[in-house]
């Protein structure tokens, strides 16, 4: 039996998932009714990490955005992976819409995850390591117990928990 139990809190998102999510919204997107004669289109740019929607109407790249958002859930990846960053006009009297994907753990909120973990003053020790939180402790439930207060932050990131030895 292990003295010290760990694992690792970090913000992933699987990009094979998000880019079949994005073929399956694809294909939806050609047999829908309301899409017909109407410029619409998805693009993943998988190097800067954003999808691109582009549309005639405000109305219709929300509904673009709702596609898109519903196939992310299918494929097991929470809406929170995605953040609006910015709409735009395009050439052609088309609106543009960048969605950012959220998958890294930044700074700020590895240390916001940090001082919660402090705060509750569970017996685990949390330590920040690049892109994710490592939490040690003595006991499984004291790690389960954390694990449950991370997810209770409501931080807007798409959190996994991994390795728990």
């Amino acid at each position: 039996m292990a003295s010290e139990h760990s694992f690792d809190v970090s913000a992933s998102v699987d990009m094979m998932e998000v880019k079949n999510a994005l073929e399956t919204a694809k294909k939806e997107l050609s047999g829908r009714y309301d899409f017909k004669g109407v410029v619409a289109e998805i693009e993943l740019n998988e190097k800067e990490k954003f999808i691109s929607l582009l549309s005639s109407s405000d109305a219709k790249i929300d509904a673009l955005k709702d596609i898109v958002i519903s196939k992310m859930i299918k494929r097991n990846i929470p809406p929170v992976a995605l953040s609006e960053s910015r709409r735009e006009s395009a050439s052609g009297g088309n609106i543009k819409a960048i969605l950012k994907l959220n998958d890294t753990l930044d700074s700020e909120n590895a240390k916001k995850i940090t001082k919660a973990i402090k705060d509750a003053k569970l017996k685990v020790t949390p330590s920040i390591r690049g892109n994710e939180v490592r939490v040690v402790g003595k006991s499984i439930d004291d790690l389960q117990e954390c694990i449950k207060l991370i997810r209770g932050l409501n931080l807007e990131l798409p959190l996994s928990f991994k390795n728990l030895k």
